[in-house]
């Protein structure tokens, strides 16, 4: 029987203290505060989590202390993948040992004109017959210049061990045709927090939500609110946030997400190179989302 996702899940970012190692200290601070809201659980390594600049120890080790010092009623999704099928299937079961109850894998895109329909089965069959826990699908289009068709997405779903995807598209369109192409058990989460209530509206069951590390309650209270039939009360949630999800997302990224999180009483501290931290303006700018969107006094 497949497994199936619902709700919110924050993509948690990975603190680091002034010489640019992971301070684990941080990451248990932010998780004891995260734990007191009703998410499902954490991506570890969605992109917000700066994965690219971490070595396969680190991811192991940050994988290993998000469970320790996690709510065991929370589940653990570690972002593992790679243009490479064999490193993806290690990191892969390393993660299942170290804790992780299921994997999102991002498209390969290195050779994005290769990234076709039967490339991208073949990839993802592999890795699904190839390792222990559950996989979830990562659309990104954005940042890897794929994007996974629908038919593919619904072949896929028939995998008993494909059990959805994160898609983090601004496309409603897609999101429907997606939802009404895979089948009921087959889950299908909004990838930002700007389309999380039409993504609901489309049929999403959920969302990892960058904006979900800054705003929990907020995101809780549109799927909640939807769920109850409460639409005008979600639709004025979702309004609310929409600027700053864009500010911490498309316009600033991991800094912007980072400097909100510091500005909140959580600790986000510095990107590690070579992103580079927030000007001085750009911080007021967000601190004045921040305000706007009810967060901040």
């Amino acid at each position: 029987m497949k497994h199936y996702l619902n709700g919110i899940f924050p993509p948690i970012t990975t603190p680091f203290n002034s010489d640019e190692e992971i301070a684990f200290d941080k990451l248990k601070l932010n998780l004891s505060r995260y734990d007191k809201f009703n998410l499902k659980g954490y991506v570890v390594f969605g992109s917000n989590g700066e994965s690219v600049f971490l070595t396969r120890e680190e991811k192991i080790k940050m994988i290993a202390t998000v469970r320790e010092h996690t709510d065991d009623a929370k589940l653990v999704i570690a972002g593992t993948g790679s243009d490479s099928i064999k490193e993806t299937i290690l990191l892969s079961n390393e993660a299942a040992k170290s804790g992780a109850d299921y994997v999102l894998v991002i498209t390969p895109s290195f050779f994005q004109k290769g990234m076709s329909h039967e490339a991208l089965l073949s990839y993802y069959l592999c890795l699904a017959d190839s390792i222990k826990i559950p996989l979830i699908i990562y659309n990104v289009t954005k940042f890897t210049n794929v994007n996974i068709l629908a038919e593919t997405v619904s072949e896929l779903s028939s995998h008993q061990n494909i059990v959805g995807i994160k898609n983090s598209t601004e496309n409603i369109a897609e999101l429907y045709e997606i939802v009404n192409i895979v089948p009921n058990n087959f889950s299908v989460l909004a990838g930002t927090g700007s389309v999380l209530l039409p993504g609901l509206q489309a049929g999403c069951v959920g969302g990892v939500l960058a904006l979900a590390n800054i705003a929990p309650k907020e995101c809780l209270d549109i799927h909640k609110k939807y769920v109850e039939g409460r639409f005008d009360e979600a639709k004025e949630i979702q309004n609310r946030i929409l600027a700053l999800n864009k500010a911490v997302t498309a316009t600033y990224g991991v800094a912007g997400l980072k400097s909100s999180m510091d500005m909140l009483g959580y600790y986000g501290g510095l990107p590690r190179k070579p992103l580079q931290p927030l000007e001085p303006k750009q911080k007021k700018e967000i601190e004045n989302l921040l305000i706007k969107a009810k967060l901040l006094n």
